[in-house]
This record gives C-alpha cells, structure tokens and sequence, in this order.
C-alpha cells in the first residue's frame, strides 16, 4: 500500500483507544510483566510511545518542513520512558497518551500536507537522509508494532500455562 495521510489518520487516531481498551485497570501482572531482561512491559511501551509524541514524531516533522540549512534530527532516547514515566501509573500514562496523541494529530492536519511535501527531505543521525513520507508511514509502522508487542509480551505471561497449545501459537515462540 502506497502512504496517505489519509489511509494513517485512522490508524494513528486510534492507537490510543486500542490500548486504552486492551489496558485499562488491568492486573500488575498484566502490566509490569516482560518477555525477560532488557524487555519492555505493556507499562514501558505505553512511555515510550508518549516519549515519540513528545520528542520525535512532531519535532522532526517541523526540522523537515523548516528552511533551516541544517536539518539533522536529535537522536532519539528509546529509554526515556523509564525515568519520565516514575511515579505514574497505567491509567495515567494511557490518558497522557490520548491528549498528546490527539494534539500531535490535529497539528498534523493543519499542516495541510500535500504529496509534493513527501519528498522533503532531512537526516536521521544514525540513518542519514529520509523524506516525509517516510517518516509519516514510520510513525504508523511504530504504533502497530508497538500494538503487536503489547500483545506478545501479554499473551507470553502465559506460554507455560497453555500446555501443548504452545506449539499452535506462533505469538508465544517470538
């Protein structure tokens, strides 16, 4: 499928709901359990996805749009989450994430972003040059990984519980 901001908005509109309904008011177990060290929780993958509403998606929109000489992106922190989301919990961060989401998205569309702005281009600091287009469709990509994610590392807490099943669910071997 060819990128349109037409084809995202939906997609990027309800991520929040998504995990809002596959979330909210879940156990601890559900929520603070990994697939085993240096894995990420439903809980950190929640503040991770704030972290690129706030830092990444939005700003390196505008670096592309800018007519600055320099237009290098900020590296990105993919463990922000674990300090900025302290002293929170699920609730707090799935609402942080809808209002967030919803103010970068309605930014989006007064943009008014036309298929002649696809191709502009910047530098990704590990990546080098990539255009708009590919930072939009990124930024869908990134929700429906993290969204599958979310599932896999949920579904997990259960992969020695479901017996010979196991070897029918692909989800419980990745």
């Amino acid at each position: 499928m060819n990128y349109s901001i037409a084809k995202a908005l939906p997609i990027l509109e309800r991520t929040p709901e998504v995990l809002s309904t596959l979330l909210i008011d879940l156990d601890d177990d559900w929520i603070y359990s990994n697939e085993g060290p240096d894995t990420w929780s439903p809980f950190d993958i929640v503040g991770h996805l704030i972290h690129g509403e706030i830092t990444d998606w939005t700003s390196r929109l505008n670096i592309i749009l800018s007519e600055a000489d320099d237009k290098t992106f900020e590296p990105f922190d993919r463990f922000a989450q674990f300090e900025t989301s302290k002293l929170k919990n699920l609730n707090q961060l799935l609402a942080e994430f809808k209002s967030r989401r919803a103010e970068n998205i309605k930014y989006l569309k007064s943009l008014n972003i036309t298929k002649d702005q696809f191709d502009l281009k910047a530098v990704h600091p590990s990546l080098g040059e990539v255009t708009m287009k590919e930072l939009l469709s990124t930024w869908v990509a990134h929700d429906l990984g993290h969204i599958a994610q979310i599932a896999r590392v949920m579904a997990k807490q259960y992969k020695d519980e479901v017996g010979p099943w196991q070897e029918y669910m692909p989800i419980l071997n990745r």
